[in-house]
């Protein structure tokens, strides 16, 4: 079979609401090719090694690419994502250049060139992310590894966004509290969790493929006692109390969930909240407030932040 290679230059506020159409046209995974990083000075807080060929990079923005069948409707989907990719212009999200290329790859080529990107990460003082691919022993009995496959669903669990969230769950969850993780995505931060010490974690995303993907992670990384996936909008119909809840999303949307996030968590409970681009922060801060919340701690990485906060 043949691939066709779909190329989104766009920039870094983008790449989670992109990735996400990527994801739901049937896109096995995505790769993101930051001009920035090139520039950076990658900190060693973990030992990490970074091989980065300039040649792989734009030379400003981002370039957002995936894969998709060569089939008879390949034309539609790719009009079918170009017309999403636009709509995100409502919310007010910077597109950048926002051009579109398409090439064709084939077979082997597709199976094996997206792998080189992917080596196990540290992203946490106690976790650290492995591609499935990958053998990989912990250096010491604290760290906790968690298996993904790139390949399925948003990428390597280390994009900005979900580093914050794992940082702050570790900070912030207590072994044998429950955990409610609004639109899980891949399962990375439930599975976090439950290798954290959490007694229950609640995982829910509308998207009837990331809860597929997130069952097989969970199911990998052996936590399915720990975890239930379930199909559903936001925490629509989610009931009970957590002492957790936490939630890698688009600003706009988690704007909608802080009520519920404030009824569902017991007196003294945390919202870890994430996937916030620096423009819309102090939009989150007034709405946590405004619904109850005391605000306990604020992280950033690069563009992004993350926002903490207690009932």
């Amino acid at each position: 079979m043949n691939w066709s290679e779909i190329c989104i230059h766009t920039t870094r506020e983008a790449i989670e609401p992109i990735s996400n159409i990527l994801h739901e046209a049937g896109a096995g995974g995505v790769v993101i090719e930051d001009a920035e990083d090139l520039k950076r000075t990658w900190p060693d807080r973990y030992g990490e090694v970074y091989e980065l060929d300039p040649a792989d990079y734009p030379d400003e923005g981002v370039n957002i690419k995936a894969y998709l069948p060569v089939n008879s409707f390949l034309g539609e989907t790719v009009e079918q994502i170009k017309e999403q990719i636009n709509a995100l212009l409502l919310y007010d999200i910077d597109l950048g250049r926002n051009t579109i290329t398409i090439s064709e790859v084939n077979e082997e080529q597709w199976a094996t060139a997206w792998k080189k990107y992917y080596k196990p990460q540290k992203v946490t003082d106690h976790l650290t992310i492995v591609p499935t691919w990958e053998d990989y022993q912990p250096e010491s009995a604290d760290e906790k590894v968690i298996e993904l496959d790139p390949g399925m669903a948003f990428g390597t669990g280390t994009h900005p966004t979900t580093v914050l969230c794992l940082r702050a769950i570790e900070k912030y969850l207590r072994p044998g509290e429950d955990v409610l993780d609004v639109g899980t995505g891949s399962g990375v931060l439930s599975i976090a969790c439950a290798k954290l010490g959490a007694n229950r974690v609640l995982a829910v995303d509308l998207d009837e493929v990331a809860v597929k993907v997130a069952k097989l992670n969970v199911k990998v990384n052996k936590v399915q006692e720990v975890v239930e996936v379930k199909h559903g909008n936001l925490a629509d119909h989610v009931d009970g109390t957590y002492q957790l809840v936490v939630a890698n999303i688009l600003a706009e949307v988690i704007l909608r969930l802080v009520d519920d996030a404030y009824r569902l968590l017991s007196p003294g409970g945390v919202f870890i909240a994430s996937g916030i681009i620096e423009n819309k922060r102090k939009d989150v801060e007034e709405a946590l407030r405004n619904a109850g919340f005391t605000i306990i701690d604020i992280e950033s990485e690069e563009d992004w932040v993350s926002i903490v906060s207690r009932k």
